[in-house]
């Protein structure tokens, strides 16, 4: 699995019963603490591999820092990203760092998964419900937090949502059935949503009182704080997709704020959702529903 269907990772077989799940990613700080900055980006790079059904084996850094940069800070945030991949089971066996100006941190990871529990984005069939794992809201509270504007409580809050790894909402999809699953990134909830859409072959339908946000996020958005990138998801989606016109406005700039570190979205058949969203309160919420047809639909 690669280029010719894109995923939210390559998956190269091994074997009749094993197969290497691969993906990178980094990007600059999106927190102050150095720590926290590491294990972020260290759970969002792993995020790829639990959306295909993977388990962590090893990661290798990949860095970029200042050459002024202080060694306890480079210190900190390698072993935040350390930390979450022994966390996840994993080990981080080198890597490769850079001189830049500006920092940049995260990590190359090699997954591993049998060929028949490769999760995708194009299983969701018409009946399907949708399981979303984490809250969203993380771009809107981020850039409150740079400008100054945020609560202490409601960045603590967001920065322990991304630093959450999604193995553990990766094992309740599988038990559950899981047809199709994704991770909530850059494209936002409405983006990653339509990406599923268009790889199943199936419409979407998506409840926007249903989706659990963060504390501060629908605040933030109505006082006009709202990321660059969240804006370029409302030019290249919004026209991809309908969107009720009643939707109040930082509601509906929240469902395309881009995430980091942000939850899965499951696909499930409908039969187990409602009984497994009442048995993990806080862990699973039920945010749409798979239906016939094409695209994406976001109602009250």
């Amino acid at each position: 699995m690669g280029l010719a269907s894109p995923d939210d990772a390559a998956v190269l077989r091994l074997d009749e019963g094993l197969a290497a799940v691969l993906t990178v990613d980094f990007f600059p700080p999106v927190v102050d603490d150095p720590y926290d900055f590491g294990a972020i980006a260290a759970a969002n790079a792993m995020s790829d591999v639990y959306a295909m059904g993977g388990e962590v084996a090893l990661a290798l850094n990949v860095a970029a820092f200042p050459d002024d940069l202080p060694h306890a800070v480079i210190a900190a945030i390698l072993q935040g990203g350390a930390d979450k991949v022994r966390e996840a089971g994993g080990v981080v066996a080198g890597g490769h760092s850079v001189i830049d100006r500006e920092p940049k941190y995260g990590l190359c990871v090699l997954g591993l998964v049998h060929p028949d529990q490769v999760l995708t984005k194009g299983g969701a069939r018409p009946g399907d419900v949708l399981l979303l794992s984490k809250p969203i809201g993380t771009g809107i509270v981020t850039t409150a937090g740079k400008q100054g504007t945020a609560a202490p409580e409601h960045l603590q809050a967001a920065v322990a949502s991304m630093k959450e790894l999604n193995r553990h909402a990766m094992h309740m999809g599988r038990e559950l059935g899981a047809r199709a699953a994704t991770d909530i990134t850059g494209y936002g909830l409405v983006g990653h949503a339509w990406e599923m859409a268009q790889a199943s072959g199936v419409r979407l339908r998506i409840y926007a009182q249903r989706v659990p946000l963060l504390p501060g996020a629908l605040e933030y958005a109505a006082n006009g704080v709202y990321s660059g990138g969240g804006h370029r998801n409302l030019r290249y989606f919004g026209p991809r997709v309908q969107v009720d016109g009643s939707l109040p406005e930082p509601l509906r700039l929240a469902l395309f704020d881009p995430q980091t570190s942000g939850g899965l979205l499951l696909a499930v058949p409908r039969r187990v959702a409602e009984a497994a969203v009442a048995q993990a309160p806080g862990r699973l919420w039920l945010v749409g529903e798979a239906l016939a047809g094409e695209g994406v639909e976001v109602v009250p």
